[in-house]
């Protein structure tokens, strides 16, 4: 019989702690929204996702982030928003009511004043020359807070471990040439995008953990200290998230993630039998190949999730630029105003998300014996280990890297072209062009992140064919300006900001009196006897 190894040992043992701290427990006083409100802020909080969509996996950390800068907008002081803050939350359906202790109010409170000593303080700090780069900062800063309330309100107890079990195995397989800590730091930043598609934000703020083990538990007399340094730890933070191996150490644990998410779903399901689940190798491949079947069907449902509503989000923005300034222009401006040509507007980026999604791939069945194979690797000791060597790309001379470029800029220059000389003989005015290629763009560089989420459970390797090697010519230059535009597109989508500015403060306000007033009648019935 194999030997269970001593990081799945490791593993298991996290899981359980896991297992045990997710149940509720009794005698503890939990924090109780109003459930008529509550239902009302969820369905609110539904149709803000609709329009701001994120990866479902983000979507509550982008809503912390969004409640944060408005609450410390309109107080600074943790002790007037820590409670508020942690019930609106609730109320809008991201926690369980009745779940969170009362005690959590406080350490949100304590983590509040952190973040704000620091917003507080960027002044004093060399950025301060820099207006952009203030900014930046500042939104880094936010960000670094919201995903430290959201590990307060729910430990990643489990993700930490799989991670941590992963970066450990990783670190003895992979080799190169850079130093160990740059070496750690690459893998963390790898796991972190391939097992659970973290973030900027999210992978920052592990990475503080990493370099400041007492980030979480700070000391208030250490604030100073922290917001004096907090530009060079920025700057530190995102030197490693460019660094040019970067995408060379997330390929591989990318293409190895498959036999982690698996192995950790095997344990989720039964932390007190997986020991003798794992003591026979036979009834461990059943579990593997259902398992991996079970998380094929959901990773199918949420790739048709994510494509409808990414595509929702950024057609309900294109139609109000489309009435608010396309058809405006076309009747006022150039005087020429086509219904035709505004369907084709609207409708060709959605069916072109479309075609990307019904075009994947499903994998193979040598794909599942090959997860099959790999956590037999993981699971026991073994004397053999897998290397991963880690290669840096070999320089090209000036004239080499002159022809790439400029045969890359004359794709460029095909690609929008092309697609511009075809909507000029359809007589598109030039905004509608410009708003085309946007949107097109846009939808280009979403529908390929969805095609590579569709990897999540990927270890055989993509066969490279000459027409794919074309079509890659011509479409990177669109999905580079849909990559570039979806970064703006987060911080200034046209809806999201109505909804920040008109909506989101007066409905908040609305909400508290609402729960206030349903107080207020039960303390009246209960006078009632």
């Amino acid at each position: 019989m194999p030997e269970i190894s001593q990081a799945t040992k490791k593993l298991i043992s996290g899981y359980k702690n896991w297992y045990s701290s997710s149940r509720i427990k009794e005698g503890i006083p939990t924090i109780h929204v109003d459930e008529v409100v509550s239902r009302v802020a969820t369905f609110y909080e539904k149709m803000r996702g609709i329009v701001d969509w994120r990866e479902e996996h983000l979507l509550r950390k982008t809503a912390i982030e969004r409640v944060l800068k408005r609450r410390l907008f309109l107080r600074r002081k943790g002790k007037e928003i820590s409670e508020p803050f942690v019930n609106e939350l609730i109320r809008g359906g991201h926690f369980l009511n009745d779940a969170i202790p009362e005690t959590k109010i406080a350490e949100i409170q304590k983590s509040i004043d952190k973040y704000t000593y620091i917003l507080d303080n960027l002044d004093s700090i060399p950025s301060s020359s820099n207006k952009k780069g203030h900014m930046q900062l500042h939104d880094w800063v936010l960000g670094i807070a919201a995903c430290e309330i959201e590990e307060i309100l729910a430990p990643p107890i489990r993700e930490t471990a799989l991670m941590g079990f992963m970066l450990e195995l990783m670190r003895e397989r992979i080799e190169s040439k850079i130093s160990q800590e740059e070496k750690n730091t690459q893998i963390y930043i790898a796991i972190q995008k391939a097992l659970f598609k973290f973030d900027v934000p999210l992978i920052s703020y592990n990475l503080l953990k990493t370099w400041l083990p007492d980030w979480r538990n700070l000391p208030s007399e250490k604030f100073e200290q922290i917001a004096k340094n907090i530009y060079f730890t920025w700057e530190k933070v995102e030197n490693s998230l460019r660094h040019p191996l970067t995408e060379k150490f997330y390929a591989i644990c990318e293409r190895y993630d498959t036999a982690y998410l698996i192995l950790g779903d095997i344990i989720s399901a039964e932390p007190s039998e997986i020991e003798n689940i794992l003591s026979n190798p036979e009834v461990l491949e059943n579990k593997i190949k259902a398992v991996y079947k079970e998380r094929l069907k959901k990773v199918k449902g949420s790739l048709k999730r994510a494509a409808f509503y990414s595509t929702l989000s950024i057609l309900l923005s294109k139609m109000l630029i489309a009435f608010a300034i396309e058809v405006p222009f076309d009747k006022y401006v150039t005087g020429a105003f086509d219904y035709f040509n505004m369907g084709i507007n609207i409708l060709i980026p959605p069916l072109l998300m479309v075609f990307l999604v019904i075009s994947i791939k499903p994998p193979s069945r040598q794909n599942e014996q090959l997860v099959v194979m790999e956590i037999m690797k993981i699971a026991y000791e073994r004397e053999g280990k897998d290397i991963y060597e880690i290669r840096t790309a070999p320089k090209r001379g000036l004239i080499l890297n002159s022809i790439m470029v400029l045969i890359y800029l004359l794709s460029f220059i095909a690609s929008f072209g092309l697609i511009v000389w075809g909507l000029r003989k359809l007589n598109f005015s030039p905004i509608s062009i410009i708003i085309f290629l946007m949107f097109t763009s846009l939808i280009s560089f979403a529908g390929i992140k969805i095609r590579q989420r569709a990897r999540e459970l990927k270890m055989e390797k993509d066969k490279e064919s000459f027409l794919q090697t074309f079509i890659d010519l011509f479409s990177l230059p669109i999905i580079q300006v849909g990559k570039w535009l979806s970064s703006q597109w987060q911080k200034y989508n046209a809806v999201a900001v109505l909804l920040n500015s008109l909506l989101d403060m007066p409905f908040q306000v609305f909400l508290e009196f609402l729960e206030q007033w349903r107080s207020f009648l039960r303390e009246k019935k209960e006078e009632i006897h």
